[in-house]
């Protein structure tokens, strides 16, 4: 096919199984679309067993699932909390929210994750709380962030909004640290269009985090039949999804072994088809350490540096194939400056978000296309 009668690749499109809109209707049918109905019990439960976690609080999104851990962590005005600068603003947004300052520390060039090794030299005694990102669903190295953690008496709250399903020694992401935090996003392995979930393993936390959820209540004892009334109990919010959205999700996490098969059946191709150009000194290709199990959330090439990333991005959008690059670092940004600071060297987080890009990654993505990328990238004059 010439490239002229190809269709668009698009960089992503909402998985679709093909129940979704049966449960949306069986969600409507059952009379009850606010919070915390039936599919949203189910969404829960599921994750229960899957992630082998004690709490799971579906969220209307990741983001509000952090401001939720900030605040079950006691985050106050002037504590510190440690974390990569390469990642989306709603890692550092949650804790903004309570008053807190951030404090980035540089990446690994091999995972894009934090570098636990430049952790400890950053705590202070402001320091609160230690925020490690899996970056594309790549455990971070949480057995050395929880001793470090130990030792000094803070929190671990995990931004897993890309981890859903991954795994770090055979725990799943986000379920290692105090909190977790999770992400159905519409461009998240699993999605609900927007939302996320919040999950931890001390039970002392729930009553907290119910309330917290409820407006402030205790609107969820009312439900469970032991309060005759709810009442207004403490700060709150509305950070519950409607039961349509937690219908949708339940549709795929259904689905979530043909969804993971189908994502690392593309992400192999990408891997095995362009090791020729990493071979050849071109790029280079994701690193998966030993003890994770990656969710093939995303595909991502480094090239050389930013010239040879922006002609590549124009290159394949000249093919009807959109890429994209991802985080500019927090620490560069106005509000980065604002609300947060670099703690030593900046030896890898900028130059290496400069060099990387994204394929189009998606569970509804064609082999073919796949095929068809990839061949036209190894076409491409680096």
């Amino acid at each position: 096919m010439s490239d002229e009668m190809r269709p668009r690749i698009p960089f992503n499109k909402p998985a679709f199984v093909g129940t979704e809109l049966q449960y949306i209707k069986d969600a409507v049918d059952r009379g009850m679309l606010c919070g915390d109905g039936e599919y949203t019990k189910k969404c829960s439960s599921w994750m229960q067993k899957h992630f082998d976690v004690s709490q799971v609080f579906l969220t209307t999104s990741c983001t509000h699932a952090l401001e939720m851990a900030a605040y079950l962590s006691d985050i106050k005005p002037g504590d510190e909390v440690i974390m990569p600068s390469f990642t989306f603003v709603s890692t550092a947004d949650a804790f903004v929210l309570w008053g807190a300052k951030i404090v980035f520390v540089d990446i690994r060039p091999d995972t894009m994750n934090i570098d636990e090794n430049l952790i400890e030299d950053a705590i202070t005694p402001r320091t609160k709380a230690i925020v490690p990102v899996h970056y594309a669903g790549v455990g971070c190295e949480m057995d050395t962030i929880m001793e470090i953690a130990r030792r000094h008496g803070l929190k671990v709250v995990e931004d897993a909004a890309q981890g859903v399903n991954a795994f770090y020694k055979g725990r799943a992401l986000g379920t290692i640290g105090d909190f977790g935090c999770y992400s159905f996003h519409e461009t998240k392995n699993y999605t609900m269009g927007e939302g996320g979930a919040l999950v931890f393993q001390d039970d002392a936390y729930q009553e907290r985090a119910e309330i917290l959820r409820e407006k402030g209540t205790d609107r969820s004892k009312f439900f469970r039949g032991q309060v005759d009334k709810y009442r207004w109990i403490d700060y709150g919010s509305s950070y519950l999804p409607s039961e349509m959205n937690a219908a949708y999700l339940y549709a795929q996490l259904e689905k979530s072994e043909e969804i993971n098969r189908k994502r690392r059946k593309i992400y192999d191709f990408y891997h095995e088809n362009l090791k020729p150009l990493e071979e050849k000194g071109y790029i280079k290709r994701p690193f998966v350490p030993e003890e994770a199990e990656h969710n093939a959330h995303m595909y991502y090439l480094k090239v050389k540096d930013l010239e040879t990333r922006t002609r590549l991005i124009s290159y394949l959008r000249e093919h009807k194939i959109y890429s994209a690059f991802h985080y500019i670092p927090l620490h560069s940004s106005p509000a980065g400056q604002k609300f947060g600071r670099f703690h030593g060297e900046d030896r890898y987080t900028t130059k290496e978000s400069e060099r990387l890009l994204r394929l189009p990654m998606f569970y509804n993505l064609s082999m073919e296309d796949v095929e068809y990328i990839t061949d036209t990238i190894l076409a491409f004059d680096f």
